[in-house]
């Protein structure tokens, strides 16, 4: 599966460590940036360019970090298609996939620590969405 990844300044250490946890898993990741985490950056320009990757068909999902995670989820969350969640534990990364059948996960590098970034990435990219009466619900957010 091709993930792709993508984060600000405030998201950038744990981005590094999900990008090494999930190649050696061996996921395709591909990298939008930021290549530091000194110089700030505009959060929403990552947010954009990770979703267009999706929207058209290169990545199947993605993940997004900044600070919180609350910010990338918002800018992501604005584009046709995306369903982005932010998140710090495993339920919530579970479910998301099955009743929300999210395809964006966004994190907080100030919040949660390298672990735990890649614990919650591989729930989120293992769990299948249930489908079923969700079906419908998901249609909504259209």
């Amino acid at each position: 599966m091709k993930i792709v990844i993508a984060s600000d300044h405030g998201g950038f250490k744990i981005k590094e460590a999900i990008k090494a946890y999930l190649s050696g898993k061996g996921y395709t990741v591909e990298d939008l940036g930021t290549d530091d985490a000194e110089t700030s950056v505009d959060y929403p320009v990552y947010a954009k360019a990770l979703c267009r990757k999706i929207t058209n068909g290169e990545a199947k999902r993605g993940i997004l970090c900044c600070g919180t995670g609350i910010g990338m989820s918002i800018a992501a969350n604005k584009q046709s298609g995306i369903r982005a969640a932010v998140l710090s534990d495993e339920f919530s990364a579970e479910m998301t996939r099955r009743h929300n059948d999210s395809n964006v996960l966004c994190l907080g590098g100030r919040l949660i620590d390298d672990e735990r970034a890649c614990e919650l990435s591989e729930i989120f990219l293992t769990t299948e969405f249930e489908g079923g009466r969700h079906v419908k619900r998901v249609e909504m957010f259209e």
